[in-house]
């Protein structure tokens, strides 16, 4: 039996008379028993239209065998409820009775809560989820509703807002039933059947099934508002109209009642069809993938070297990972990220640079430690220019620690220096003995184009030197990260300073540049 009182009696009439189906009166009345709502609209309508006209009620209600032989009663007239063929056919004018109010679309919720959330439509959703072939555990129902539904539901709430007012009711229009709390009160049980009992819930998930309504017959009802508030509709290039909910919202909450009265109708008029349920959609939230990568190529950018939207190479680190990594976990699109970068030149060797990749709404989501392992052999195989290690599935708080003290981290490097003037052994060891040497670099013209103007001190920690000719030695390095190890040699025309030329009282220049390491203690090491 529906929750009602005896206040509730002519809010219902006039919700009824109105237009309004069984399920939108009970959301008005702020009926919050979730069972009343899935309970079959026909049998809702008929408990309705019965309390209302006094059956099955005395000064109490009447107990459960009396309701039980007045449902009975009730569907032996072939009057109450009325027939299929009356319901299918839309009503010119709603009868004042209520009977009627199934026959055509709700003029509140345009027929989502009538005609759309049932058996059927469930079915709908379970077939669109099991055909995308997602992995997940629970999954959680979200709706999407027409940004005129808000105004219908204000026009709605001022229709019976004097009778709440006059029978003393403590209810403002913030108390009314959503129309997509009722849409998932209905629906997620069903849901959760015909997918075989998963969990359908209403907190937090992984993964969202989407359901979006539209209804273009109405979509006009929400243009006065742009008159009455112009201030809440801001046209923008990313949005496809200006009327969206937020907008509409914040303008009738703005819009007086005596205004709105004057633009729109209150009780809304009866539209002709009911909303048009688009196709499911399905988000699984993203799964985030991190490991080390070497480079061991010198014509090999980091991520896809493009110039005026021409490719100057034909592949990149980023996407000799990221392409087995897409394929095998079936995502949409990814996101890379390193600890640094290295130019296309230089190779990283040692343990490798810490990467991640965000992988955008993957299909499958669940990989045992031996299935990351051959995806990395994968990778490894298909590529001699680079190779990853430490191949694994981290949470998005994980991936902050690989940017997390990025200024503080160190970087060892190696360099084959040329010299114009010819040196001795002796002429470089005092290199040996320099330590924390503090830098000044301005930013380097060949970066300036996308990075801005500045100068940003870093530190040498430590350097090496090993003699090879008269022209040529190799320089070991440990630098603070960020250092720009190449205009530290050849001075940059003088932006960085002090120089390796200065240091030398020659021309220096750098013919090859290493990564030995990158001091990150992320991610976890996996033993081979």
């Amino acid at each position: 039996m529906v929750p009602l009182k005896e206040k509730d009696k002519p809010i219902i009439q006039k919700l009824l008379s109105a237009g309004c189906c069984a399920r939108c009166v009970l959301r008005f009345c702020c009926v919050s028993v979730q069972a009343a709502y899935r309970q079959r609209q026909e049998d809702t309508l008929r408990e309705l239209q019965e309390f209302i006209s006094g059956a099955g009620n005395g000064k109490d209600q009447a107990s459960t065998e009396e309701n039980k032989s007045h449902d009975a009663a009730a569907s032996e007239a072939p009057e109450d409820p009325p027939s299929k063929r009356s319901k299918l056919e839309p009503t010119g004018v709603p009868s004042q009775t209520g009977e009627d109010a199934a026959a055509g679309v709700c003029v509140a919720c345009l027929g989502i809560l009538q005609n759309l959330c049932g058996t059927e439509q469930a079915v709908k959703i379970a077939e669109a989820v099991k055909f995308q072939n997602y992995q997940f555990d629970t999954l959680v129902l979200s709706i999407s509703l027409p940004a005129q539904l808000c105004v219908r539901e204000h026009s709605s709430w001022l229709h019976v807002k004097k009778e709440v007012r006059e029978k003393g009711l403590v209810l403002d229009k913030d108390d009314v039933i959503q129309v997509k709390e009722a849409f998932k009160w209905i629906m997620q049980g069903l849901v959760a059947k015909e997918l075989g009992g998963v969990a359908v819930i209403t907190k937090a998930s992984s993964f969202e099934v989407g359901v979006e309504f539209t209804h273009p017959e109405t979509d006009s009802d929400c243009h006065f508002l742009a008159t009455a508030c112009p201030d809440c509709f801001k046209y923008t290039k990313n949005k496809q109209s200006v009327f969206t909910r937020m907008a509409v919202v914040k303008a009738l909450e703005k819009i007086s009642d005596a205004n709105f009265l004057k633009n729109y109708p209150s009780p809304p008029s009866q539209p002709a069809s009911s909303c048009v349920a688009q196709d499911v959609q399905c988000l699984h939230m993203s799964v985030f993938v991190a490991g080390r990568y070497n480079k061991f190529c010198r014509s090999l950018p980091q991520t896809p070297w493009l110039i005026d939207g021409e490719r100057r190479m034909e592949s990149s680190v980023e996407e000799l990972i990221a392409t087995p990594i897409l394929s095998v976990f079936r995502a949409d699109g990814f996101n890379f990220s390193a600890s640094g970068r290295e130019d296309v030149d230089v190779r990283t060797l040692g343990n490798g640079r810490p990467f991640a990749m965000e992988l955008l709404n993957p299909h499958r989501t669940r990989f045992s430690r031996v299935e990351m392992k051959q995806l990395q052999e994968t990778i490894n195989k298909s590529s001699e220019k680079i190779r990853v290690r430490d191949l694994q599935v981290v949470n998005r708080e994980a991936m902050s620690r690989m940017k997390e003290g990025e200024e503080e981290k160190t970087k060892t490097y190696t360099a084959l220096v040329w010299t114009q003037r010819p040196i001795q052994r002796e002429d470089i060891t005092f290199i040996d003995d320099i330590k924390d040497l503090t830098l000044d670099q301005k930013t380097p013209l060949r970066v300036l184009h996308r990075r801005a103007l500045a100068v940003r001190q870093r530190v040498i920690h430590s350097m090496n030197t090993r003699f090879l000719d008269a022209h040529h030695f190799h320089l070991g390095l440990k630098t603070q990260a960020g250092t720009y190890i190449k205009e530290f040699v050849h001075g940059d025309f003088g932006r960085t300073k002090p120089n390796l030329c200065e240091l030398l009282k020659t021309d220096s220049d750098i013919l090859e540049l290493d990564v030995e390491s990158v001091d990150v203690d992320w991610p976890p090491a996996i033993p081979e």
